[in-house]
């Protein structure tokens, strides 16, 4: 799938919200820049830390939560 595909999804996840969603995405690439392994099947070095968050995102295995206003 294409990269702009997999971040409309990841998107999508966090209700269009564009600032959680690169919240969240910085807060996961320094994870996985800090030693973290990716939660899917990757070869890392193909990618940006910052694609692998995107896609973990969109495939829903990380946890956002929302706080309601």
């Amino acid at each position: 799938m294409r990269l702009e595909k997999i971040a409309a999804k990841a998107l999508e996840r966090v209700n269009f919200d564009r600032y959680l969603l690169s919240v969240v995405v910085a807060k996961r690439a320094n994870e996985l820049a800090n030693g973290s392994e990716p939660l899917i099947d990757i070869d890392v070095k193909k990618y940006k830390y910052t694609d692998i968050a995107i896609m973990e995102i969109a495939e829903g295995l990380i946890k956002i939560e929302m706080e309601k206003e």
